[in-house]
């Protein structure tokens, strides 16, 4: 009977972390990454929901053991989420992102799940993990200032009459190129670790020798990508920018698919600790990735249009601006296993962009209400899953 029992709270659980997997993939992660591009009319609603789920899927199994571990073993401390306190805080969090996907408004998913998982933990009588909340408080206030100001000052430079853009956007793809050589994969790894292509180089290596090798291979990316783009802008400049920012979509696509299934997989690792029903992680991360698959084919669309229109006036000046910190901020995110709201990143990027451009487009109102949104999210997700598990607990 309790084996049964058991069974059963798992299944209630797996149903809703996919639940949440799909509500995210129909969100943050399925909408936001190809926004822009939709916006700049570089690819159609559903071609870009039906990309942007593949490559959610892609990143969420190369990459999303950092976050998923993250959520689900540090977030609360000298406490195991129970599989009770797992489906109320998976359902809370799912809940009230749905609401958001439903009514066409944005929530900030990486709020509220923390608020949920810490809620719940709080609850079950666990302590506070707070030099983890110090690493996530950082990200999270950094995020706007850091996504925001680099946003600008790439605005400011693709706007200069000064600066020519044949040569400027081939330069900024090489910046992105650095980037993804050092970008840590499982694939490339040993068992049960991550390595980039450029610490493979540097492998066997040390000290300077390693350095050089890292840098070597970082100039080598930097030289090939921005080459290539430079050639694509001679022959057609706005065909080449319309490319680079197809490009950018879908790395930041990765980005949130390795992000953002820990959201949704993490409060699911303390029920898979019983020997039991031991899944190898990544199997786990599969299911997860094929759940934001799913609400990025069936959700993300609807999404994906209407902030379209939002992004129409960016153009893609200031959309190649908003992506290319977007990307380098959530591989940040995922190398140190922090849970990040894209919305967050993608938000603060356009209003740095938008602010390149005379403040155009930005509203300081409604960017106050998005604040108060987030913050509103983490305190309600937190103390919604904290009641609710007390209440299921007493009737349990």
């Amino acid at each position: 009977m309790v084996a049964f029992s058991t069974a059963a709270t798992l299944l209630v659980a797996a149903f809703a972390s996919l639940f949440m997997a799909w509500a995210i993939g129909a969100g943050s992660s399925g909408s936001t990454p190809f926004a822009p591009a939709v916006g700049a009319n570089a690819i159609g609603v559903m071609r870009a929901g039906f990309v942007v789920g593949i490559l959610g899927l892609m990143g969420a199994v190369l990459q999303g053991a950092n976050v998923t571990e993250a959520v689900g073993r540090e977030l609360i401390l000298n406490v195991t989420l129970s599989p009770t306190a797992a489906v109320v805080g998976l359902l809370t969090a799912a809940v009230l992102v749905a609401i958001g996907v439903f009514t066409g408004y944005p929530i900030a998913t990486a709020f509220t799940v923390t608020g949920a998982v810490v809620g719940v933990g709080l609850a079950l009588g666990g302590d506070p993990a707070w030099p983890k909340y110090r690493e996530i408080v950082t990200l999270w206030v950094s995020v706007p200032f850091v996504g925001g100001g680099i946003a600008y000052a790439t605005a400011r430079l693709l706007r200069d009459e000064r600066v020519a853009e044949r040569l400027a956007v081939p330069a900024l793809a090489g910046i992105v190129g650095v980037i993804l050589v050092n970008v840590e994969f499982v694939l490339l790894g040993p068992a049960g670790e991550a390595a980039s292509v450029a610490g493979q180089a540097a492998a066997g290596l040390s000290g300077n020798g390693a350095l050089a090798a890292r840098a070597g291979v970082s100039l080598l990316a930097a030289g090939l990508v921005g080459s290539a783009l430079y050639r694509e802008m001679v022959a057609d400049e706005a065909r080449g920018q319309r490319r680079f920012l197809l490009v950018l979509g879908g790395l930041v696509a990765f980005s949130a698919g390795g992000s953002q299934v820990g959201l949704a997989l993490g409060p699911m690792l303390p029920l898979l600790d019983d020997q039991a029903f031991t899944l190898p992680l990544t199997l786990l991360l599969l299911g997860g990735g094929l759940g934001l698959l799913a609400g990025s084919w069936t959700g993300a669309p609807r999404m994906i249009k209407a902030l379209a229109q939002d992004y129409s006036a960016l153009g893609p000046r200031r959309s190649i601006a908003a992506l290319i910190p977007s990307f380098a901020i959530a591989q940040t995110a995922v190398f140190f296993g922090v849970p990040v709201s894209f919305n967050e990143i993608i938000v603060s990027a356009i209003v740095g962009s938008g602010y390149a451009a005379g403040g155009a487009g930005v509203s300081g109102r409604k960017m106050g209400y998005t604040v108060l949104a987030w913050l509103g999210s983490l305190i309600l997700a937190g103390t919604v899953s904290y009641g609710l598990f007390l209440a299921v607990d007493a009737v349990l």
